[in-house]
């Protein structure tokens, strides 16, 4: 299906009344989860996910993709009411929205995050659109050799390229590996990792992981670092940008937004490293009198472009999640997992058997992102006012829903233990820095990579060398090889030459 039919397909869906209520509820929850510092769509989606379990599929994935835009949204009024960013990708939003919130301008930077957002989510939506064709009919070519070299490469991009600590990152993959292989093995039929549990023969739950790491540790470590006292919200002020304020942020809005937007395709790419670019290409690119802006009063080409890139790349994530089935962000991760429990695979034949399913989903995109704007604007006062819920209260909140929604997957009192023994693990790994997204992914790509190897060995008669003679195989393995190696022997090098 080509991508006008698939969109025209997917409006006659999604603008039906159900799946509306769906996006604006999961946009409405979004932006305020996105609003509230450490609360961040991975942590939403993995705390709804055990209480959706009722709601049909299109409108939960809805529902979770408005959550994910809406969370995009929202992270951006914590970096410029109180300075303190939510997400990796608003770091970058804090250098001039806090400053400009200061100097009593936080009307027109919360202004221009919010309609930088919805240029870079339309933008990135489009690319989802027609890209994502393009993508399943190079992905229909592949073989088991080369899925499993390409998960290899998500691998090592994700855990030992992204984190701060490469052994770090490498170690809880592996952790999320071991999990993954928990259960019976589907060729031989027998139990693994089971340690004679009965519970644990359909081996450990995805969704109980997602919560027990995004929801219960999060939540346990912000309790833990929790600082008495109340933070300063800035007053948000006049919301409308002067026209000089439209005229200075055209153009980040869209140079962001082509920027972000191929990052969050590529395996490795994250939100850190376009948001970065595009603040130190506005900082040049400004004006002499924009440029004496830049650390001082607070400029607000850099919290145009480096919000719209940003947003950019979080749309970008979705490409490799739908096409590939590859998850590149700990959001993907849980979004993965959450087509997993509906029975559904994300990968090149989705857009042939889930068609509808697909096509609505993206559909939806765009709506979401046209009531982001609706909601983001005249409500900014609301959002402002979220900030002053009390911290303990929330965390205890979580709790609650976590252990409720759990315990209803299964009803299972073994679930709630290594919900919590799970979730405290997860606790000590954010307080020691280990990454938590590797875990979810390994879990799930972990028994695909299995069998993707299988079956590549199977039709190869045992023969290892597959996966080097095969020239698509080959290029994807040292492309992992030089990711995981690059990096060190540059800074080897670099280190070599100051001497």
């Amino acid at each position: 299906m080509d991508p006008i039919a698939g969109l025209s397909l997917g409006f006659s869906h999604a603008l039906t009344p159900g799946n509306l209520g769906w996006a604006l509820l999961g946009c409405f929850l979004g932006t305020a989860v996105g609003v509230l510092p450490g609360i961040g769509p991975a942590l939403t989606i993995a705390l709804l996910l055990p209480i959706t379990f009722q709601v049909p599929a299109t409108g939960a994935f809805i529902l979770f993709c408005g959550v994910f835009y809406g969370a995009m949204y929202g992270g951006s009024t914590t970096s410029i009411l109180l300075n303190t960013p939510g997400e990796s990708g608003s770091i970058i939003t804090a250098l001039e929205g806090a400053k400009m919130a200061r100097n009593g301008r936080a009307g027109p930077a919360l202004a221009t995050a919010a309609v930088g957002s919805f240029v870079a989510g339309t933008i990135g939506t489009l690319g989802i659109s027609f890209l994502g064709p393009v993508v399943v009919e190079l992905a229909l070519n592949l073989g088991p050799a080369e899925y499993f070299s390409l998960m290899v490469l998500c691998f090592v991009t994700v855990s030992a390229v992204l984190g701060g600590s490469a052994l770090r990152g490498l170690t809880s993959l592996f952790f999320g590996l071991a999990l993954g292989l928990v259960g019976i093995d589907l060729q031989t039929g027998q139990p693994r990792m089971t340690f004679g549990i009965p519970e644990l023969l359909d081996g450990v739950n995805v969704v109980l992981v997602a919560v027990a790491l995004f929801a219960v540790g999060e939540t346990l470590h912000l309790a833990w670092r929790h600082v008495e006292g109340k933070q300063e919200v800035r007053p948000v002020g006049r919301i409308m940008m002067s026209r000089s304020d439209v005229r200075r942020s055209l153009g980040p809005w869209f140079r962001g937004s082509l920027l972000g937007f191929p990052f969050g395709v590529l395996p490795a790419g994250g939100t850190e490293m376009p948001t970065m670019l595009s603040y130190y290409a506005e900082r040049r690119l400004a004006s002499a009198e924009a440029k004496r802006e830049f650390g001082t009063t607070g400029a607000i080409e850099g919290v145009a472009g480096p919000e719209s890139a940003n947003n950019a790349a979080a749309a970008g994530v979705l490409v490799p999640m739908l096409t590939l089935g590859l998850p590149t962000s700990a959001t993907a991760a849980i979004m993965l997992s959450a087509f997993q429990s509906y029975g559904i695979n994300p990968g090149p034949l989705l857009f042939e058997q889930q068609g509808d399913l697909v096509w609505t989903l993206i559909a939806s995109l765009y709506i979401a992102n046209l009531m982001l704007v609706v909601l983001n604007l005249p409500l900014v006062g609301l959002w402002a006012r979220i900030l002053k819920i009390p911290q303990p209260q929330l965390y205890a909140g979580i709790l609650v829903f976590a252990t409720i929604g759990t315990y209803g997957i299964s009803n299972s009192v073994t679930d709630l233990v290594l919900l919590y023994a799970i979730g405290i693990l997860g606790m000590f790994m954010r307080r020691f820095d280990f990454p938590t997204a590797p875990v979810v992914i390994g879990m799930i790509l972990g028994p695909m990579a299995e069998q993707a190897m299988r079956q590549a060995l199977t039709i190869s008669q045992g023969d290892w060398t597959t996966f080097l003679t095969r020239p698509v195989s080959l290029v994807i393995l040292l492309l992992a090889v030089l990711a995981l190696a690059g990096p060190r022997l540059y800074g080897a090098w670099v280190r070599r030459a100051a001497r």
